[in-house]
């Protein structure tokens, strides 16, 4: 096999990287609010957004007059992918036939569990992101007390959500579309006395992200399931913590560098590729290479509003 260089070919496995690059994880969120878009180049200057970027032109044009010209966002920070890189493994052990290689089956589970680590990872970086109040301006971040709390059966959090939808609306002239609470969150809704009231007459037995995206008025509600740990011995904690954040990010084919947003996931053009399985005698295992290089960005700060400590505990 050829060595893997940045600028050698790489012998790179179509199904396997087609299907790595279908991927998703059901836990996972940070997607929601900093969806991926391709990049050509590993290092470069991100596109930003201010007003600018969100608010109404007057495109009126006299015959014969100059077309008005806008440009959305500015160069702003330098923003520098990185790589992640993991191996996945088939141990000969399970492969029945110690001279055939593994079965594509095998082969995308070993990927798929690759790729649960380094979702998780990429996971992590996205809500430290996302969660840390000094990235958000005074007016676009509220830390919760008292009967404000979710836990407390009386919080009342349609106004706490809409008075943050206008203080968003106030900067960027649009409402959030989305947001992404954790699961302790989710849970505690569940005895809130408006959203209970609400709903007493649906189907559903308890809360849905699809019933609160109706009360709340968003297009995504996203529940943060994932915990993380940073070793064996240590205690697991919720990636989110204890934070929910709303934001505006264009849905579907309107995501793009260029397009104004709250957050996007800067990914390697051709990215993530799984090398060919090829067999290491000394571990006497089948490996395939899973490899991605990308870089999540707060690009538009002005577009989200931060909840913290949502529950009394």
């Amino acid at each position: 096999m050829a060595p893997l260089t940045s600028s050698g070919a790489r012998v790179v496995d179509p199904i396997l990287t087609q299907a790595a690059r279908g991927y998703t994880h059901a836990e996972r969120v940070a997607q929601l609010l900093f969806p991926r878009v391709s990049v050509p180049m590993r290092g470069f200057k991100r596109i930003e957004f201010g007003k600018e970027g969100f608010r109404r032109y007057n495109t009126r044009r006299a015959p014969g007059a100059a077309t008005k010209e806008i440009v959305f966002g500015y160069e702003g920070k330098s923003a520098d992918l990185s790589q992640y890189a993991l191996d996945a493994l088939v141990p000969r052990e399970h492969v029945q036939e110690a001279e055939a290689g593994p079965g594509i089956n095998l082969q995308m589970e070993a990927v798929r569990v690759v790729q649960d680590v380094m979702s998780l990872d990429e996971e992590v970086q996205a809500a430290q992101l996302a969660t840390n109040a000094a990235n958000y301006a005074i007016g676009n971040k509220e830390t919760l007390s008292g009967a404000d709390q979710w836990d407390d059966p009386t919080a009342d959090t349609k106004t706490q959500i809409n008075d943050a939808k206008e203080a968003v609306r106030k900067r960027i002239g649009r409402d959030p579309n989305t947001i992404v609470i954790t699961a302790p969150q989710f849970r505690a809704l569940d005895n809130n006395t408006a959203i209970l009231e609400k709903t007493k007459y649906t189907s559903s037995d308890s809360i849905t992200e699809e019933l609160l995206a109706r009360y709340w008025g968003f297009d995504k509600v996203g529940v943060a399931r994932s915990v993380y740990s940073e070793s064996d011995a240590g205690d697991f904690v919720d990636v989110w913590g204890d934070a929910a954040v709303m934001a505006y990010v264009p849905q579907g084919e309107q995501q793009s560098a260029r397009v104004p947003s709250y957050g996007y996931t800067y990914q390697l053009a051709n990215h993530p590729f799984v090398e060919e399985m090829a067999w290491e005698r000394g571990r006497k295992s089948w490996v395939a290479g899973v490899t991605d290089e990308r870089s999540p960005e707060l690009v538009g700060a002005e577009a989200g509003f931060l909840f913290s400590d949502v529950l009394a505990g």
